[in-house]
Parts: structure tokens; C-alpha cells; sequence
């Protein structure tokens, strides 16, 4: 069966999560797959990933890096890819790999 997968990127700069990046394929087969092709193009697909808005507060400042973490600590840092998961219209519980671009860096495996 084809599911849709997502290389999300979290993109930061200067300690602030200022953007996000996805760009997403339908793949068959198992999970641990899915998963190792989408770590192995997560250098490659970065330049052609459709770009997203990152969240801001009332005063229209990006939030800190260290708040996505203790997000992410508590499996909540998918609220933050809403946007991300209604335009590639995701179901529930999607498949996704989050690679993180720290001040112009890719940081990947691969």
C-alpha cells in the first residue's frame, strides 16, 4: 500500500526555530525503509522542499530551539507541523523524518 512520507526540516538560526522545509514521497514497503530512504535524501531534498512559515508568539518572535525540544521530549512537536500535514494531506500518524538545519547546516546521518 502507498503511504506518503515526509522529510521535514527544522530550520535554526541563531537558537530560534525560524522555518520549516517538507518535501514528501509515496513509498510502499515496511517502516525501517521508509525511514533509511528518507535519511539518505535528506541532504538532497533540502533545496527543493516546499517552504513553510515557523510559529511566532503575539509579538511575533520565533520560538527557541530549546522550547521545540521540550516539545519534542514530550511528543508534542507534531502540533507544529499542522500546516505541513493538511497541505501533503497526511492521515493521522504520519511517517516522517525531522532533520534539523542549524545555521545553514544540514545535520544528517548521511
Amino acid at each position: 500500500m502507498l503511504e506518503i512520507i515526509l522529510n521535514i526540516y527544522l530550520i535554526i538560526n541563531n537558537g530560534y526555530v525560524v522555518a520549516f522545509r517538507a518535501k514528501g514521497y509515496e513509498m510502499e514497503g515496511g517502516d525501517n525503509n521508509k525511514i533509511e530512504f528518507l535519511k539518505r535524501h535528506a541532504r538532497e531534498d533540502f533545496d527543493s522542499a516546499y517552504h513553510f512559515d515557523a510559529p511566532t508568539n503575539k509579538k511575533g518572535e520565533f520560538m527557541k530551539y530549546n522550547k521545540f525540544s521540550r516539545l519534542e521530549k514530550q511528543g508534542m512537536q507534531f502540533q507544529l507541523f499542522e500546516e505541513i500535514f493538511q497541505n501533503f494531506k497526511l492521515p493521522e500518524n504520519p511517517l516522517v523524518c525531522v532533520t534539523p538545519v542549524v545555521d545553514g547546516k544540514i545535520i544528517s546521518e548521511f
